[in-house]
Order: structure tokens, then C-alpha cells, then sequence
């Protein structure tokens, strides 16, 4: 097989698996999809392989150079990706690492490790869908509720009421009223609404809203 033949082939390979990982964000709707995790692949594959032939001739020639320069480029890129909402919710962090572990594929495609390049991708694949199944029912979450009352006794008792449940509450005042923000601690497979009966049962508070 020609050498030319054979960079086709890492350079499709490449491609190919990106676009397989970048299938599996573009359907959860995330903001790197297909063709953004395509580009990654094949522009670290092409790095790649400028790196082993395109500067064979020179005195002083590593190949490796090249490559840590990909793996310290994407991380702004996947940097760029990662957004801090309010409340400490962190979004990005999944698509961000997709495309850097999406970078190394294309690494391993342009240097002619297709069996790693494949096994990566399939496991990447395996830990973004399979995975993604079992953390959506596993372990716990925050749901963020805000009461108001008259009272700033009644709210007090329905912190305690709510017990160890209760990460963070919050008490201000606005006008005559008195509002606190709590952060409520469930188990991921239960629906937060479940909590609403609870929280508008509490005597002398109101629940103006729950997220």
C-alpha cells in the first residue's frame, strides 16, 4: 500500500470516529456536535501527520513536539465550551472533555494506531450513552425552592422541618416579606414535583417557586 494511500486512510478513519462521537452529542442537543467534533479529529489527525513527514528533512526533527502542542491547543477550546450558570451549576464539562479525548483519536488516526484509536472511540462512545443512562438515576441532586413568608420564624421551622435534606438556605427581605432560598437535596430517579405537596403543607409559608 502507498504511503499516500495509507495517510487517506487515517485521515478518513479519523473522521470517521469523530463524527461518531459528535452523533452522540449532536442528539442530546449539545453545543459541539458532529461537525465540530469531525473538524477536531481531523485537524489533529492532519497535525499528526505533518509532524511525521513534514519535517523529516530538518536537523532537528521530533515528532512529539507537534503533538503536545494539539493537547495544549484543544484545551481552550474545550475551555471555551464549559459555561458556570448561576446557583454553581457547571454545563460543558462532558462536550468539553469529548472533544479533548475526540483530539487524542485523531492523534492516534494520523499516526496509524487504528486499533487504539478505535477501542477509544468505542469506550468513549460506551461512557457518553450507557453511562449517561445510569447518572441520571444514580446518586443525588439540588433542587432550588423559594419561600416567603411574614413570619422569618416560619421559614426557620420549614428548614428544620425539611432537615438534613437542606444544603443552603438564603433569607432576605423584601418590603414587609421575607424570602429564603433553599437548596434541596434529592435523589436523582425522583421527581423534584414530588416535594411540592410537602413544601406548600408548611404553616404561615408560601412556595413561589421551585427549580
Amino acid at each position: 500500500m502507498s504511503l499516500a494511500l495509507q495517510l487517506v486512510i487515517r485521515i478518513l478513519a479519523a473522521a470517521l470516529l469523530g463524527a461518531a462521537i459528535g452523533y452522540e452529542r449532536e442528539i442530546r442537543t449539545k453545543s459541539a456536535g458532529v461537525r465540530t467534533h469531525v473538524l477536531v479529529a481531523l485537524g489533529a489527525a492532519l497535525f499528526m501527520i505533518i509532524s511525521q513527514y513534514g519535517f523529516g528533512s530538518a536537523d532537528k526533527f521530533d515528532a512529539a513536539r507537534v503533538a503536545a502542542g494539539v493537547v495544549t491547543g484543544i484545551g481552550f477550546l474545550g475551555g471555551g465550551i464549559i459555561i458556570k450558570l448561576q446557583k454553581n451549576h457547571v454545563v460543558g464539562l462532558t462536550t468539553a472533555a469529548g472533544l479533548w479525548v475526540t483530539a487524542a483519536i485523531g492523534l492516534a488516526s494520523g499516526c496509524g494506531m487504528f486499533e487504539m484509536a478505535v477501542l477509544c472511540a468505542a469506550l468513549v462512545l460506551f461512557c457518553l450513552e450507557a453511562m449517561h443512562f445510569w447518572s441520571i438515576r444514580l446518586g443525588n441532586r439540588n433542587v432550588t425552592a423559594v419561600l416567603s413568608s411574614e413570619n422569618p420564624e416560619a421559614l426557620s421551622k420549614a428548614v428544620s422541618a425539611l432537615g438534613k435534606q437542606v444544603e443552603r438556605s438564603t433569607l432576605s427581605k423584601q418590603g414587609d416579606l421575607y424570602k429564603m432560598e433553599i437548596d434541596i437535596r434529592v435523589r436523582k430517579k425522583e421527581n423534584p414535583m414530588e416535594l411540592v405537596p410537602t413544601l406548600t403543607a408548611m404553616e404561615g409559608v408560601q412556595l413561589e417557586s421551585l427549580e
